[in-house]
């Protein structure tokens, strides 16, 4: 039998891959995919109350050094996706988008899964966006998306948290 040492590149993959994992299981998701970003990617179900379910591919932004730079510095997201941000313990949350590039709506979610407030995000702005009570997760999505499927507090979404 021939023992080769492992490459000092392969562990560092590995390790990163497990610390991603772990960032993953502690926010409830499973990681069959990752992004390019190196984020899990789950799917969102969004079920507004005046329309048809509808779901979202979104990467989870489970660590806080992943929260603390969420969608900062990206010119674009693809229709029908985004970004979550579970918040363990649920509290008041509040964002801002000094350094994201593009516009958003920020969709802040109760533990109970339904919606408390949706937030249009302007970029670059350094305003402070706030939830109207504990949440339990935002919701990132593009610019206009919520108002285009007719999402509204007190609807529901599932997944990701």
């Amino acid at each position: 039998m021939v023992f080769r040492r492992r490459s000092p590149v392969l562990a560092v993959v590995a390790a990163m891959v497990l610390l991603g994992t772990a960032g993953c299981a502690e926010a409830g998701v499973r990681a069959a995919q990752v992004s390019e970003a190196g984020l899990a990617i789950t799917t969102v179900t969004v079920k507004p109350s005046g329309g048809k379910p509808r779901q979202y591919r979104v990467e989870v932004a489970a660590t806080e050094a992943q929260q603390a730079k969420g969608m900062m510095f990206r010119t674009k997201m693809p229709q029908g996706t985004g970004m979550i941000f579970p918040l363990k313990p649920p509290r008041f949350a509040s964002f801002w988008m000094e350094n994201t590039l593009l516009p958003l709506d920020l969709i802040f979610i109760a533990p109970d899964g339904k919606v408390l407030n949706i937030v249009q995000g302007e970029p670059k702005s350094r305003a402070q966006l706030y939830s109207s009570g504990p949440a339990a997760a935002v919701l990132e999505l593009n610019a206009g998306e919520a108002a285009r499927i007719g999402l509204e507090p007190g609807d529901k979404v599932e997944g990701g948290f």
